[in-house]
């Protein structure tokens, strides 16, 4: 018996106990080496004609000796190639056949490693290979670390035949599993569904007995895998209907998809992509353990059920697939290095999303606003995502219901009808349409005929932040564009109640702005009553608060009275005062501070 060298045994142990998290996946590395070895041989048949064949891959079960067998018809291995390319480890004959003919053919296996993934289920595997162009053929046996040997056999064409002699059953490894056809056909459709060779297996079936009513078994030959994915076929040639299959049966939805594309690219990086927009968000999407991401291929070959790295959380509602063959994969294909090639496919996704995006919006905006009410805040937070980076690229796609709109409304059209004169696009922030519109404030701008964004998700007035403009009109909270007015004879009581709200407010000011309503608070800074209310409930949010300024309206008949009470009776005037505070708190949809001393005030004036 040979031995493994020191290192490549080492090697050997860390991937079967370490590497390899998911031992299902041994099935999809050996057919994915069954397919790079049709694909030298079908090189060489470019121009040598006997190379030539009807090329596949065949899987095999055999439940009495509890072996599993990978056969191909492809280009085969020598003895010396053997000897170095699995008594090696990490030693990949696909590299050097790449390097040796100069070809860009799209072969996957590089890394010399999938191989051995066999040794998780097996605790036995045999390859029996024949070169191409050779006479003899040679069969490589090992039994894991220990070593391997290598003798003279038998085969007719040149391929390879790995036959894996399965371990027991254990309780984190149901080997079983691998005899059962039914289960081996849903690993080659879930990791190999899209090698571009059929893969056989003789598969059993039921059939009556002819001329009678008695059913019996039968043994036929079924190609499991569909070769050609449905991203990769010319557009024409795939229907709408084709489209909507592939999403319900992948993703097993019930409902057809509000929207899709397929996007293509040639170049510096190239990617197949199928982008699905479901109707409806799934269940468990604003959970913590929910997993976004798309499914990776590369060249057909499952690599990630969902890579996260492919879009940001904000577009994680996002369902579909991307396959490229410009990716470096790190030796156990599992996770991909964090090279710039990732970096630059995600950037080239999430771009055609949003150019995407926008095309909707012009084009179908039914469909963009039934898209939009269902995943509007997802799209609001990529404005706000990285303090504003791609602000620029989303700020088109934000909408809200107006003062004026009877649906929702871009910031664009907000735009195009504002008044002539008007510099600012006005905002309130509130819990409900409904809740906006008893604010005092903005009783008082739709009065003037002003139309005003109503913000109801908690990622809005972040978003504004984030902003700050658009289209070279700034975005004013109402609070801050009330009618401020300066009228000396009111000093003294805009001093007094300041003094009587005792630190509740920064200051008390006037304010004719404000409707029919004697009063209301509004928050100064860069934190908002919305804002504090949001923070406040997060962990460690309690410090948080928005700095209180207590507005007045001075036409008011009850402010014109309390300015009389001035002089002549000071207690009843501290007790208006912090009624109209405690009003005003309702009216933000604040909690009162002393919600007791605000009754007994209130019992004062009655």
């Amino acid at each position: 018996m040979k031995k493994f060298k020191a290192e490549s045994r080492r090697l050997l142990e860390l991937m079967i106990n370490s590497i390899y998290t998911n031992k299902e996946i041994f099935l999809r590395e050996l057919i994915s080496n069954a397919s790079d070895a049709i694909d030298k041989l079908h090189f060489i048949s470019l121009t040598d004609e006997g190379a030539s064949r009807d090329f596949a891959i065949r899987i095999d079960i055999d439940e009495a000796a509890r072996t599993l067998t990978i056969s191909d018809n492809g280009i085969g291995m020598s003895e010396k190639e053997l000897e170095d390319n699995l008594g090696t480890i990490a030693n990949s004959g696909t590299f050097k056949f790449k390097a040796e003919h100069k070809t860009d053919e799209e072969l996957i296996g590089q890394f010399g490693v999938g191989f051995y993934s066999a040794f998780m289920v097996a605790d036995k595997v045999e390859v029996v290979s024949k070169r191409y162009g050779e006479d003899e053929a040679y069969k490589w046996t090992s039994c894991g670390a220990d070593g391997y040997e290598i003798e003279k056999s038998e085969r007719e064409q040149s391929g390879s035949t790995v036959t894996l002699y399965l371990k027991p059953n254990e309780d984190d490894n149901q080997t079983d599993n691998y005899l059962s056809e039914w289960h081996i056909g849903e690993l080659v459709k879930k990791y190999s569904d899209f090698i571009r060779y059929p893969i056989n297996m003789e598969c059993t079936g039921q059939r009556k007995k002819e001329g009678t009513d008695e059913w019996e078994e039968f043994k036929e030959l079924r190609t499991l895998n569909s070769r050609t994915p449905i991203w990769k076929k010319a557009k024409g040639s795939v229907s709408q209907k084709d489209y909507f299959d592939f999403y319900r049966n992948r993703y097993y939805d019930m409902e057809d998809p509000l929207h899709y594309f397929a996007a293509s690219t040639e170049g510096a990086l190239t990617y197949n992509a199928l982008i699905y927009v479901p109707q409806k968000a799934p269940y468990d999407y604003y959970s913590e353990g929910f997993r976004r991401g798309l499914s990776l291929y590369v060249n057909g070959v499952l690599i990630m059920d969902k890579c996260e790295d492919l879009l940001p959380p904000y577009l994680g509602f996002l369902r579909g697939v991307v396959d490229s063959s410009d990716l470096s994969l790190n030796i156990s294909r599992e996770m991909l290095q964090k090279d710039r090639q990732l970096k630059a496919l995600a950037q080239g996704i999430q771009k055609r999303i949003v150019g995407e995006f926008k095309k909707l919006l012009s084009s179908d905006r039914e469909k963009y606003d039934k898209l939009f009410a269902e995943y509007g805040a997802s799209i609001k937070f990529g404005v706000y995502d990285s303090f504003g980076a791609k602000k620029d690229e989303y700020k088109d796609l934000i909408m809200f219901r107006t003062s004026k709109s009877e649906g929702l409304s871009t910031l664009s059209e907000y735009v195009s009808r504002m008044k002539e004169g008007q510099t600012e696009i006005y905002y309130a922030s509130g819990k409900s349409i409904e809740a906006i519109e008893r604010t005092p404030q903005v009783e008082g701008m739709k009065a003037k005929d002003t139309e005003i964004l109503y913000l109801t998700d908690n990622i809005d007035e972040f978003v504004m932040q984030v902003l700050r403009e658009y289209d070279g009109k700034k975005l004013t909270p109402v609070s801050a564009a009330g009618e401020k007015e300066s009228d000396g004879s009111f000093d003294g009581l805009l001093k007094f109640m300041t003094k009587a709200l005792d630190g509740k407010v920064k200051a008390v000011r006037l304010n004719s702005g404000i409707g029919s309503y004697p009063s209301c608070i509004t928050a100064e800074g860069e934190i908002s009553f919305e804002m504090e209310r949001i923070m406040r409930a997060m962990p460690n949010g309690n410090g948080i608060k928005a700095t209180r300024v207590l507005e007045i309206n001075p036409r008011h008949d009850i402010i014109v009275r309390a300015k009389d009470l001035l002089d002549t009776d000071e207690d009843r005037l501290t007790a208006i005062t912090k009624i109209l505070y405690g009003e005003a708190q309702i009216l933000a949809g604040l909690e009162l501070d002393e919600s007791a001393d605000f009754v007994v005030n209130l019992n004062k004036m009655i």
